[in-house]
């Protein structure tokens, strides 16, 4: 890539350079802004051309986002050949700050048998004094900054919470607070009582916060505490939760944190924002001590074209990592993105105008060959192309490896969220999370070659790949994905099409253990099923007519729900959508709140104790949701795995589906997930 460029046109940054310099190899700039305003005016003074900035082997340390313009296209940012570059939203804490707590006034902090397992480390003397602010992070709630966290040895500890690695069942409610989604707007904190003993020996419950699923088991919300009455183990909450409290589900539980009585284990902390000192519990051996300082994105990109960042770690920052607004051809490759408070990467349509006045449109971006893990959210927001003319975006999440996400959010933060028309999401890995993988809206998106696993881990009522509640989202494809071992605690699904969503094809999918049910019809139309493996499942597909027979779903396709608000927005009978998708154009003239022309042909369903639930509330009850086919095949006997115990579900040659299935075409196993050799 450097060999591409003239000498001329690179410049070069180290984080070491102690400030001036010229940019060469030799004399290098100590900023990349400086970079990047060198780079500018070459360009003023008019040489034209690709440029590249080389970063030297370093810690960068960013204060505030680096900011790039259409004046900055045609531009890499990278590393010095293979070395290492790190930017840091974070400060590092010198090892001879940290003291420990035993022998001093603050030994009463978590009772002496503890003491000698506490540090604390002495921040406002260390001119250290932005901890950030903790917000009411959840379903609904607006994006922002995390506070202040720890990260140790580049792992991120956990603010002293109990209980540490479970929950609590809710207690009786006494008081739903306000219901925002009932209409009241009072802002009142809701009262549920408790059994435990644990909560008296908390002293400060006006800092303490409470995270957990309050009403549904798949709107998480973190809100904090009023007041604690130990005598009648009573808990009053500062802020309401959307829905209201409501206890006796078996996802109606919490967990409390910010309690500084609870650091208990390895990594736990407490920031004493009064006094100015960070407390955590001696993980064994410390090396490095950083905190989370940056409330910005590292780089934001508005408008420009042609830009290539590759080979850099982005981490402990408090927001996002890297945002492209109204760019094209711009791709992030061959990055880390970890320890994050919010998503990895956002690529999306511009909100600001250009230069010339126009809001851009994001084309051609892609993420490619990244990992991302340790996100407070989620990982990628993928979006682009327009909804209106349905011309594509184009933009690409390829190749990378997304997992552990969603340590601050729980639900509907996805590995990715892609929304918009056209883009695409192919041969990645994702795994270990809360709640959804790719959380879906718009139209003629791609979805493929992904290996999808241990999603759906703690919540309700969720699909690994979701979308719902707007029929004119069509077109999309769901194919050739690898999906299994999903939590099943509750009601979870590989691909679920909710309230109403319609016209997706889903073929030549492998569902192993892939949650409740793999797949959820939810009173949608146009959906195909083909191809498909099906494999030790108790229900293979669940549908419903939701929208006809049941009273909380009835008023989304009544005049002026939902579903007709939606359809507006987009002139469902008009061209482009009535060309692209006659169906959509017939929507209100063919019954719209009963399912049709949901079609299964040509699947394979092994160990399957169920293949069709069919629920519904005795309304159509004696029509079909779904045209099953005679050319699906249900055994239960190996029909041809490699290696079924070793989880090879690639089929051999000679395997009975193709004579059961005579159209049955081979399912590429082999080619899911992340290609290691990119």
């Amino acid at each position: 890539m450097l060999l591409s460029c003239a000498e001329r046109y690179q410049v070069y940054v180290s984080a070491r350079a102690e400030g001036g310099g010229t940019g060469s190899k030799k004399d290098p700039f100590s900023t990349i802004e400086a970079a990047r305003d060198h780079v500018r005016k070459k360009r003023v003074l008019g040489e034209r051309g690709n440029y590249a900035i080389i970063l030297r082997e370093g810690d960068y340390f960013i204060r505030e986002a680096l900011r790039f313009t259409e004046q900055d296209s045609g531009l890499q940012i990278l590393p010095y050949r293979d070395e290492r570059v790190t930017f840091k939203g974070s400060i590092s804490i010198d090892p001879s700050s940290i003291l420990p707590v035993s022998g001093t006034e603050k030994d009463q902090l978590s009772g002496e048998e503890k003491g000698g397992d506490i540090l604390m480390v002495p921040l406002k003397e260390l001119n250290i004094t932005d901890y950030g602010t903790l917000h009411p992070v959840g379903f609904q709630r607006p994006v922002t900054p995390a506070g202040m966290e720890l990260f140790i040895d580049g792992q991120p500890g956990q603010l002293a919470r109990w209980p540490n690695d479970s929950m609590i069942a809710i207690g009786k409610v006494l008081d739903r607070g306000a219901v925002a989604a009932e209409g009241d707007q009072s802002n009142r904190g809701a009262v549920f009582t408790y059994e435990t003993e644990q909560p008296s020996g908390w002293s400060t419950p006006e800092e303490i916060w409470i995270s957990g699923y309050f009403r549904y088991g798949w709107a998480d919300d973190a809100i904090g505490l009023a007041s604690i009455d130990t005598v009648k183990k009573m808990i009053t909450t500062l802020h309401p939760h959307r829905y209201g409290f409501e206890s006796g589900k078996p996802w109606s539980r919490w967990y409390a944190y910010n309690v500084k009585e609870e650091m208990d284990m390895a990594g736990e902390y407490y920031i004493d924002r009064e006094e100015g000192i960070l407390y955590f519990f001696n993980p064994g051996s410390v090396g490095e001590i950083e905190l989370s300082l940056l409330e910005e994105p590292f780089i934001v990109m508005n408008g420009s074209v042609d830009v290539t960042i590759r080979g850099i770690l982005f981490e402990n920052s408090r927001l996002n990592g890297v945002e492209l607004q109204g760019t094209r051809r711009c791709i992030i490759k061959e990055c880390t993105f970890r320890n994050l408070g919010g998503y990895a990467i956002s690529i999306q349509d511009s909100t600001t105008p250009s230069a010339d006045g126009m809001l851009l449109a994001s084309r051609e971006n892609g993420v490619v060959n990244c990992t991302i893990h340790n996100t407070g959210r989620g990982g990628v927001i993928l979006s682009g192309g327009d909804r209106q003319t349905l011309e594509p975006g184009l933009n690409y999440v390829e190749n990378c490896s997304i997992h552990d996400f969603n340590r601050i959010a729980k639900t509907y933060c996805g590995a990715v969220t892609i929304s918009g028309v056209g883009n695409r999401i192919t041969h990645n890995e994702i795994y270990n999370s809360p709640h959804v993988a790719i959380l879906l809206t718009g139209n003629d998106h791609l979805i493929e070659y992904n290996e999808i696993d241990h999603v759906c881990l703690e919540t309700d009522d969720v699909g690994a790949i979701y979308y719902g509640r707007n029929p004119s989202e069509r077109g999309n494809i769901v194919r050739y994905n690898y999906i299994h071992d999903l939590g099943d605690n509750f009601r979870t699904t590989a691909v679920y099409h909710d309230d109403g969503a319609c016209g997706m094809t889903v073929h030549g999918n492998i569902f192993y253990r892939a949650g409740r049910f793999p797949v959820l019809i939810g009173g949608g139309s146009d959906n195909s099923y083909t191809n498909n493996i099906f494999i030790d499942c108790q229900v293979a597909i669940k549908v419903d007519n939701r929208m006809e027979a049941f009273e909380w779903a009835k008023g989304m396709i009544a005049p002026g729900g939902v579903i007709e608000q939606r359809l507006a927005e987009i002139r469902h009978d008009q061209p482009p959508y009535s060309v692209r998708y006659p169906e959509l154009a017939n929507y209100w003239n063919e019954d719209p709140a009963f399912p049709k022309r949901n079609r299964v042909d040509r699947n394979l369903f092994v160990n399957v104790n169920q293949v069709i639930l069919k629920v519904h509330e005795g309304v159509n009850a004696n029509k079909p949701f779904l045209d099953f086919t005679r050319d699906n095949w249900i055994t239960h006997e190996d029909p041809g795995f490699v290696d079924k115990e070793n989880q090879n579900f690639t089929l051999r040659p000679g395997s009975a589906v193709f004579e059961k299935i005579p159209r049955f075409e081979p399912v590429p196993f082999e080619k899911m997930g992340r290609e290691t050799d990119q």
